[in-house]
């Protein structure tokens, strides 16, 4: 069987000229509204994050395990550091947004910064032209009621772009964008600063590497009350 992954060509949505996000975007809404029909179709939609990540984002990340979340060698402690100042700071660096997306991965967050970046994207369209068809993507991958990644908007947001979405706008998607990025900065950056992977590039430790611990030595008499020595074990 060939590999899935090979199906589907690599994305990069901060190219403000690649056309490609958005044709596969677009058949994987029709493919999931099919599927919407059927059975356990909530859970189905759960793998379209497989398919519209940076590459970066595919083969290395294992969803449960800490430490793959921030493949940082190159990321030096002072650096992590500054994205500890804000949460602006966090996204203006690629390896920051990387980390950062990879920790809301494990919090099956992701839909919040894909749609942000996808907002991103929109508002370095060139022409008027770019504008429609682009607004139409974001709109039913992220927004509609039951959309593919939707992200937690209010109803008066809601429908606000949808009546913008027919003649949109380089601001058409600013009131929601902005409300995601405020969802995300009081919520889940909080977590991700306190994560283990981020504190551990700040002490400038691999996050594949385990923490050797050495045996405490610093015991009491009672820790040693009942308790037979194993000579062996030394």
């Amino acid at each position: 069987m060939e590999n899935p992954l090979l199906l589907f060509p690599q994305l990069n949505i901060s190219a403000s000229k690649d056309k490609s996000y958005y044709k596969v975007m677009k058949s994987t809404i029709k493919e999931e509204q099919h599927k919407a029909s059927k059975p356990g179709a909530k859970q189905k939609r759960n793998r379209l994050s497989l398919l519209l990540q940076k590459p970066e984002f595919h083969e290395s990340d294992h969803l449960g395990k800490p430490g793959n979340l921030a493949k940082a060698a190159s990321v030096s402690p002072e650096e992590a550091v500054k994205w500890g100042e804000s949460f602006d700071k966090l996204l203006s660096e690629k390896a920051g947004l990387d980390a950062f997306t990879k920790f809301l991965k494990t919090e099956f967050s992701e839909e919040n910064i894909e749609f942000w970046m996808a907002c991103e994207d929109y508002k370095k369209s060139k022409t008027s032209h770019e504008l429609l068809p682009k607004a139409k993507t974001i709109f039913e991958t992220f927004i509609q009621k039951d959309a593919p990644k939707e992200v937690n908007l209010d109803f008066h947001t809601k429908e606000v772009t949808s009546q913008n979405i027919h003649q949109p706008l380089i601001t058409t998607f600013d009131t929601a964008q902005n409300r995601v990025y405020r969802l995300m900065e009081q919520d889940s950056y909080p977590r991700f600063l306190r994560s283990d992977p981020y504190l551990n590039l700040v002490k400038g430790r691999n996050p594949n590497r385990p923490t050797l611990r050495r045996r405490s030595r610093s015991f009491t008499v009672n820790d040693f009350q009942g308790v037979r020595p194993d000579f062996n074990f030394w």
